[in-house]
């Protein structure tokens, strides 16, 4: 039989601290009510003081491979999407594969914020097709707490943390990977960042007094960026590959905002797919919405062997990456 490549297994792993909108809403200044109206969230999970972005991405990376029946000293690769790492060097992705004991994989960091795990499991299936019998480990982890200006209604109700995880390797045709696309708009790069402590603005008593190290967000501007870009995105792949919106199963997006999602889902035409959300228990975990998303469909039998599953990621850059998935191995 001829080989694609697919996933093999996924994970995913949520801190235990369960914060609520009352909590949130009393430091952002808003109400509980607001916030569901707006967000469609009704609580997210924060690290705990001693857990950092390497700590939920061991957790998450043991789950997909104990999913796929793999020892981490079986993985080939690993891939580790972030823009929390642990610390500006060593990339966070050396820190997973010490813990996890995954011994002589080449391992590195990826940064499309938002958007990273999918760009990541593009690179995943480029290595795999070199070496179509090595596996590739992919973890989209983030953890946004510690870098929430909590006075900023704007972000402050919807981050949060955690992480997921896929195993990517060869499986059998036609299931795998049918078909990525990706793209960068880096002349919109200032609707989301953090302002200080890289090279631009390294780190000093000044940026610190200034909130300089603070995740923000332009809203509106992001809103309009997804609603003009994303679903065009969408219909492109899907459309390049024989198939129409109605044709697809499941949708696994990034799990911005409630809202945004229902309106992505309008303008695409995939009404008649179903569409994962976990962002009404665990909000939006950056780079780990999607594997987190997929996991949860995964864990709970939505995906069936056969199922057209389309995958989409959008943030910081600005970034998009989409992906449609065969599901299953063949």
């Amino acid at each position: 039989m001829p080989r694609a490549v697919g996933i093999l297994g996924t994970g995913s792993y949520l801190p235990k601290e369960e914060v609520s909108n009352e909590e949130v809403a009393a430091r952002a200044g808003v109400t509980a009510e607001w916030i569901e109206r707006k967000t469609q969230i009704r609580s997210r999970r924060y690290a705990a003081p001693h857990e950092a972005t390497s700590d939920l991405a061991v957790h998450a990376a043991a789950a997909a491979l104990d999913s796929a029946g793999l020892r981490a000293d079986e993985v080939d690769y690993l891939i580790v999407s972030t823009s929390t790492g642990d610390h500006p060097q060593p990339p966070t992705a050396h820190l997973v594969q010490d813990a996890l004991g995954a011994r002589g994989a080449a391992c590195f960091d990826v940064n499309v914020v938002c958007s990273g795990f999918v760009y990541a499991l593009v690179l995943a299936q480029g290595l795999i097709s070199l070496r179509p019998d090595s596996r590739c480990l992919v973890v989209g982890a983030d953890v946004y707490s510690r870098i929430l200006d909590f006075s900023d209604r704007k972000t402050a109700v919807l981050f949060a943390d955690g992480a997921g995880a896929a195993v990517v390797g060869a499986v059998e045709a036609p299931y795998g990977i049918v078909g990525t696309q990706l793209s960068g708009r880096g002349d919109a790069h200032r609707l989301i960042g953090v302002d200080a402590g890289g090279s631009r603005r390294p780190a000093s008593a000044q940026t610190l007094a200034e909130g300089g190290h603070f995740f923000t967000m332009d809203g509106r501007g992001v809103r309009d960026f997804v609603a003009e870009h994303v679903p065009p995105a969408l219909v492109s792949l899907v459309g390049a590959h024989g198939f129409t919106p109605d044709q697809v199963d499941h949708f696994v997006p990034h799990q911005a905002n409630g809202v945004m999602l229902g309106d992505i889902v309008e303008r695409t035409g995939l009404t008649g797919a179903v569409t994962h959300r976990t962002l009404q228990k665990y909000g939006n975990v950056g780079s780990a919405s999607v594997p987190v998303a997929l996991d949860d469909a995964h864990r709970g039998g939505a995906l069936a062997d056969g199922d057209l599953v389309l995958l989409a990621g959008f943030g910081g850059g600005m970034s998009i990456g989409t992906a449609l998935l065969r599901w299953g191995r063949g």
